[in-house]
C-alpha cells in the first residue's frame, strides 16, 4: 500500500475502491442516522427539536405514498444544522447529492428560500425568494417539501414515526450512490 498517492497502482486502488464500497454499505447509513439522532440536542425556538421536526416532515412524506430518496430527504433537510445553521441547507444537500436525485439535492438546497414564505418578512427579507427559482425543473418538488412536509412539521405532539422506523429507507438511500464524484 502506498504511502503516497503518486505511488497508486492498479492493485491498490483496487482495494481501495472496494473497501470504499464495504464501507458505504455498512458505515455510511449508521452514520446518518446516529446523526440525525443528535439533532434531538438542537431547538433553537421552535417548539419541536430539530429532531423531532425532521421525524414530522419524514412521516408526512411517508403517509403521502413517497419513494425512499423523497422521504429520506424530508428525514435529513436540516441534517447541516449539525455543523452550520446558517447553511444548513447547502451541507444536507451535498450529503445526499450522490443517493438522490437531481431534483431532491436542488430542492433540499434551497429549502430555505421557499421557507421565507413563511417568515422572511419578519426578517427584513423578501418572503417571495422562491419566485427567483420558478424555472427551474426542481421546483414543483422543492414546493411539496417545503409546504407538504416542512412547514407543517413543528406540531410536538404530532405522532411522528420513531428514527428507528426509517432505518429502512435511510439504509436503501445510502448504501447504494448514484454518482461516486
Amino acid at each position: 500500500m502506498f504511502t503516497n498517492m503518486v505511488e497508486g497502482t492498479a492493485e491498490d486502488w483496487g482495494h481501495i475502491a472496494r473497501e470504499h464500497g464495504t464501507h458505504q454499505k455498512s458505515a455510511a447509513p449508521l452514520q446518518i442516522m446516529e446523526s440525525l439522532a443528535r439533532l434531538d440536542a438542537i431547538e433553537v425556538g421552535f417548539a419541536a427539536s430539530q429532531l423531532g421536526h425532521s421525524l414530522m416532515a419524514a412521516t408526512l412524506a411517508r403517509r403521502a405514498g413517497a419513494p425512499d430518496e423523497e422521504i429520506v430527504a424530508a428525514l435529513c433537510h436540516d441534517l447541516g444544522k449539525l455543523m452550520s445553521i446558517p447553511n444548513h441547507g447547502a451541507i444536507a444537500a451535498e450529503i445526499l447529492k450522490p443517493y438522490v436525485r437531481d431534483d431532491i439535492y436542488h430542492a433540499v438546497k434551497h429549502h430555505q428560500a421557499f421557507q421565507g414564505r413563511y417568515y422572511y418578512e419578519y426578517m427584513g427579507q423578501s418572503p417571495t425568494m422562491r419566485e427567483d427559482f420558478r424555472s427551474e425543473p426542481w421546483f414543483a418538488f422543492a414546493e411539496k417539501l417545503v409546504d407538504e412536509w416542512d412547514a407543517p412539521a413543528f406540531d410536538p405532539d404530532f405522532p411522528a414515526d420513531s428514527l428507528a422506523s426509517f432505518e429502512p429507507e435511510v439504509t436503501r438511500v445510502f448504501s447504494a450512490p448514484k454518482r461516486i464524484f
